[in-house]
């Protein structure tokens, strides 16, 4: 898988870290009866809290190499508790990650994701999931960036600290105050590396860039994730599954306009289009010019099927 790293840095840790929630996990999916693993030869847990992360995860869209290496992780966890049950050598992993690509990509779904699963399986004590961008992160003043920084990665403690757009953090030279955010990331994420998981998310170039800025942080980022842009045939699927969680039934017209309008605007805006969360307000915006068809059209409460039905007349661009 393409930006896939192994962590090189390692040291013995009590066994306890990974193995108590893990037993609780998994007790389920033991010795006798176990299920076939799935096609794509991925062996998952079948019941427990982990089962639920990982049907999730399955249930979205393409992703298959972050799908992968999701499972890589695990299979790490589950085989280091058992190397600690047989008295072998239990490593700890440093897993700050990097997520780089496009927004609508589904890099902060599986950021949540991550945190579930590492909670799950006794890495992280809570599992909670924090969002922050540069305002949360920057102060006005020599002094007030390093403080804000170091109290969200406090609060971060034991679950997952997420940063949208991390390359921000760089782009206003030496004299911002983001670099100063910057620094007091990497000694926090030294410092405490076993506590909490550290996401950046971003751009692709602009990630890369970033990186280059501070020569010390490819190496505190063992695993690097490329989140592709969906094909059109994806983005499809996803909007004919966003409408399915709604209620919602595409008509075959409506799809059809759906997919000439989804290449027109995948060509034209490149780098700005937004993957699932642009077919998410478009299937949105239909669904409002819908409501305001059948109150048009019918006097009486419609029949069901045209409740559930977009149709093409209500795929209006844009407003």
């Amino acid at each position: 898988m393409s930006g896939r790293v192994l962590p090189k840095e390692q040291r013995i840790v009590p066994s306890r870290q990974i193995n108590i929630v893990l037993r609780q996990a998994e007790t389920a999916a033991a010795p006798v009866g176990e299920p076939e693993p799935p096609a794509s030869g991925r062996k998952l847990p079948q019941e427990g809290p982990l089962s639920a992360v990982f049907k999730e995860l399955q249930s979205m869209i393409g992703l298959e190499n972050v799908k992968e290496l999701v499972h890589e992780i695990y299979a790490l966890l589950r085989v280091s508790h058992y190397r600690a049950e047989a008295g072998l050598q239990s490593n700890s992993h440093v897993y700050h990650m990097i997520f780089k690509g496009n927004p609508g990509t589904g890099k902060t779904t599986v950021a949540r994701l991550m945190g579930k699963m590492f909670h799950a399986m006794g890495v992280l004590s809570k599992g909670h999931f924090i969002e922050v961008e540069r305002a949360d992160l920057v102060g006005e003043y020599i002094g007030h960036t390093a403080q804000k920084t170091r109290d969200l990665i406090k609060k971060a403690m034991g679950g997952v600290l997420f940063i949208d757009e991390a390359y921000s953090l760089a782009r206003g030279g030496d004299k911002d105050f983001g670099k100063e955010s910057i620094d007091a990331l990497v000694k926090g994420m030294e410092d405490k590396k076993n506590d909490f998981v550290l996401i950046l998310a971003g751009y692709s170039d602009e990630m890369e860039q970033f990186l280059a800025t501070n020569p010390g942080l490819p190496s505190r980022f063992p695993i690097q994730v490329d989140f592709a842009d969906y094909s059109i045939d994806q983005l499809l699927q996803i909007a004919e599954l966003m409408a399915k969680e709604r209620e919602y039934v595409w008509q075959p017209q409506a799809l059809a306009a759906l997919k000439q309008h989804l290449a027109e605007e995948k060509t034209a805006l490149w780098r700005a289009f937004s993957n699932a969360r642009y077919v998410r307000n478009l299937l949105e915006k239909a669904i409002r010019h819908q409501a305001v068809r059948l109150l048009n059209v019918y006097a009486v409460a419609p029949s069901k099927l045209e409740l559930m039905s977009i149709r093409a007349e209500d795929l209006k661009w844009g407003r």
